[in-house]
This record gives C-alpha cells, sequence and structure tokens, in this order.
C-alpha cells in the first residue's frame, strides 16, 4: 500500500532502531505492542471504508483489488499473500523483518476482510465521500500509531528501502517506480482507480507527518 504503515522514517527526535533485536530491546515494549496490533486493525478497517466508498484506491489497493477480482481470493488473503511475497523479497537485499513488519502482513489482511464483511456500500453519492474521507483520516491515525511504536517497517516499505540501498537510486525515483508499476498491474487487472487514489496519494503523507508526534513511543530513558 502507499501505506501510511509503510512511511517509515525516523520519528523526530527519536534514535532509530534498525534491528529486529534493539527494537524488542527498547523500551515500554508493551505499550508498543498494543499500539501496533491498534493500528494494523484500524488500518485495516480503514482500508475497508475505502473499498466500499468505491471511489478509488491508493496503489498498492488497486493492485490487490485487481487480483482478488481475478482470483477466488478474498481482498485480505490477497494482501496477505503479497506481503509474505514482498517479504521474500527482502532475502536477496539483505533486510530482517521485525515484530511489526511480521504483523503488518499478516493482521491488515484479517481486519480489512472482517471490515468488508459487515460494512456494505452506501448508496447516497455524500455517504460515499465521507466513507472516502473517513479512511484516509484513520489510515493516517493507524500509520501514526504504527509507525510510532518502531517495531519494524511494513513489506513494502522495507522493500523500497532495500532497492534504494542497493541501487544508490533515490528514494522517490525507487518509491514512484514501485507504485506507478502496481498502479499500472492493478488497473490493467480491473482495481479502482480514481478520485480516492489522488486524494489518498496528495493527503496521507501530510496527516501522517502531523499525527506522528502524538504517537511516538519514546523508548529512552
Amino acid at each position: 500500500m502507499t501505506s501510511a504503515t509503510d512511511v517509515v522514517r525516523p520519528a523526530a527526535g527519536l534514535p532509530p532502531l534498525p534491528s529486529p533485536l534493539a527494537q524488542l530491546r527498547a523500551g515500554r515494549l508493551a505499550r508498543r505492542l498494543v499500539q501496533l496490533q491498534a493500528g494494523l486493525v484500524l488500518y485495516g478497517f480503514s482500508m475497508g471504508l475505502m473499498i466500499r466508498a468505491g471511489l478509488g484506491l491508493d496503489p498498492w489497493d488497486a493492485f490487490h483489488q485487481g487480483v482478488a477480482a481475478r482470483t477466488s481470493l478474498s481482498f485480505g488473503t490477497v494482501v496477505i499473500v503479497t506481503g509474505v511475497l514482498v517479504l521474500l523479497l527482502w532475502i536477496p537485499l539483505r533486510q530482517w523483518p521485525g515484530v511489526g513488519t511480521v504483523s503488518n502482513a499478516l493482521v491488515i489482511g484479517v481486519a480489512v476482510d472482517a471490515t468488508l464483511a459487515v460494512v456494505d456500500t452506501p448508496g447516497p453519492m455524500w455517504a460515499r465521500v465521507a466513507f472516502l474521507v473517513s479512511g484516509v483520516v484513520l489510515n493516517a491515525v493507524a500509520g501514526a500509531a504504527y509507525i510510532g511504536a518502531q517495531l519494524g517497517p511494513g513489506p513494502r516499505d522495507g522493500l523500497m528501502t532495500g532497492l534504494v540501498r542497493r541501487t544508490g537510486r533515490s528514494v522517490r525515483l525507487v518509491r514512484t517506480s514501485l507504485e506507478l508499476t502496481v498502479l499500472a498491474i492493478g488497473w490493467a487487472l480491473g482495481g479502482t482507480i480514481g478520485v480516492g487514489t489522488v486524494l489518498y496519494a496528495l493527503a496521507i503523507g501530510p496527516l501522517v507527518q502531523a499525527m506522528l508526534p502524538r504517537f511516538e513511543v519514546r523508548t529512552g530513558g
């Protein structure tokens, strides 16, 4: 997903926790684990709202939707399978997943399928717009909670940072190339592209940045 959960930069004023062992040894682990899981469940719920809005998805979710439309798999199952496959690409990049990485690959897919099971697409356009806007805002809250827990990047963001390190290319170039590729594949497979795609692309970064200070868990001292 151009995921809020995949926007993993060290929080302002906090030292990075690069290794899985360092992430677990850092302070306030119980609080961080609870925040991690709550953020991932909320992320899946927010994805469900955006899907039900039917007004456009971010590149990775358009890809997930396109694959789900062409297979017998549920949307959430596609999210999980894609996350696991992306994690396999970490092996040649010599990266180690953290607790948050593995949780990201599994929990979000379960949460989004649970949401889709109980939330239907609303009829009126105003309600669909409300679903879309609420989904983007909640996605940012969920992403800030996940990132602030400092328990490892999401699979897709780890792929991006690994490629940046191995190729020497810029973050902007690698991320844009990846997202344009999955967006094109998702569109070709029937994923929903629309105003929601544009809104997400423009809003998610600033929203996560604004909310992140509220969710940063200080691990030292």
